[in-house]
């Protein structure tokens, strides 16, 4: 079963640097992560800059296009060239359709927001606790949408190629 976690820390800059530790757990056997990507917002912006960490995903990554329009109905602001217009209304049922809802992004967007940053994983096999122990900063808040092996799937299908 997959899980999709949202990390939110207190500076713009924390989320960046997590990579290594992520690799770390990986390796442990902690987590296996499929994708992830990292949110950050300096205080002096009006948008966050997103990006996709290509280091940590497994072959079953998703397109950028899921992050895209993840991101682009959270924070207004699309990843990767994703354009948001008519296919928002399509792909927010889609994300619907996974267990992403309306109340999870409300949540993920009153949180994450100017002077913060987050990181958002899609994993198997988490150990929740040490995780969070081994983020940089032990300051580190979750946010947490369980996705099932069929919402998994499905997900894969909408958003991959």
């Amino acid at each position: 079963m997959a899980a999709l976690t949202v990390w939110k820390f207190p500076s713009s800059e924390q989320a960046s640097q997590v990579e290594d530790t992520l690799l770390s757990l990986q390796k442990q056997g902690l987590l296996q992560v499929h994708d992830a990507a990292v949110v950050s917002w300096p205080s002096d912006r009006k948008q966050p800059k997103t990006r996709q960490l290509h280091n940590l995903a497994g072959a079953g990554a998703l397109a950028g296009t899921f992050w895209g329009m993840l991101f682009g109905l959270i924070f207004f602001v699309p990843l990767l060239g994703a354009a948001i217009g008519a296919a928002a209304g399509a792909l927010g049922g889609a994300l619907t359709d996974v267990g992403i809802d309306d109340d999870f992004i409300r949540q993920v967007r009153s949180e994450v927001t100017p002077g913060s940053s987050a990181l958002f994983l899609l994993t198997s096999e988490e150990v929740v606790d040490r995780i969070h122990q081994e983020l940089p900063g032990g300051s580190a808040k979750l946010i947490h949408s369980n996705l099932s092996e069929d919402d998994e799937t499905r997900l894969r299908e909408v958003f991959q190629g």
